[in-house]
């Protein structure tokens, strides 16, 4: 079984409550499911639980470098040096980032309103769709920091092939739990010359 919700800001993603957080316990999920992967309190979107620990350890391992794709409210107007950075990769205390994919859009479509409000500010805030395949603690935030524009709200769109596709902060739902083909590496056949 593999579930698709929607994880509300200030909700953490573990079935325990800790201190003043609550825990995904009050969402009437079913029994014997666990997050396949973490997302931080202060960030929204796309959670995905399973049963299976298999299909977890494919969801959230490193290893199989499955895409995430986040959109980030961030302050200020990125420039295109500050883009092509975070392409690249950024340098954090941990090390460099892999590359990315990263591109300004428009405020998503049936974005819902957050609790509590990102505080208005007077320079205007920008959108990015940035996309990523490893998943470092607070790695988002800390990447667009890096180069010089704080996130301010950062919601998970997309993992691998599932999607929020219209799902309520708060809502789940079951998909279809087929995990796609692993990548594996291309490996160059070296030949020798006799």
């Amino acid at each position: 079984m593999l579930l698709a919700l929607n994880k509300p800001m200030n909700l953490l993603s573990q079935f325990t409550d800790e201190g003043q957080w609550q825990g995904l316990s009050g969402l009437g999920l079913p029994e014997k499911v666990y997050p396949a992967g973490r997302l931080d309190r202060d960030s929204e979107g796309l959670l995905l639980l399973t049963d299976d620990g298999k299909l977890q350890a494919r969801i959230s391992s490193p290893k199989f470098k499955m895409a995430k794709t986040y959109w980030v409210l961030v302050e200020g107007t990125p420039d295109a040096a500050a883009l092509e950075a975070l392409k690249l990769g950024v340098e954090l205390k941990d090390g460099p980032t892999r590359r990315a994919e990263v591109a300004m859009i428009p405020e998503p479509e049936a974005l819902w309103p957050r609790d509590p409000p990102v505080r208005i500010r007077k320079a205007p805030d920008t959108w990015l769709a940035l996309t990523i395949r490893e998943g470092r603690n607070r790695q988002v935030r800390r990447m667009t920091a890096a180069v010089g524009h704080p996130t301010l709200r950062l919601i998970r769109a997309q993992i691998g092939p599932w999607a929020l596709d219209g799902l309520a902060p708060g809502e789940w739902r079951e998909v279809d739990a087929t995990p796609p083909e692993p990548r594996t590496p291309r490996r160059k056949t070296l030949r020798l010359k006799r």
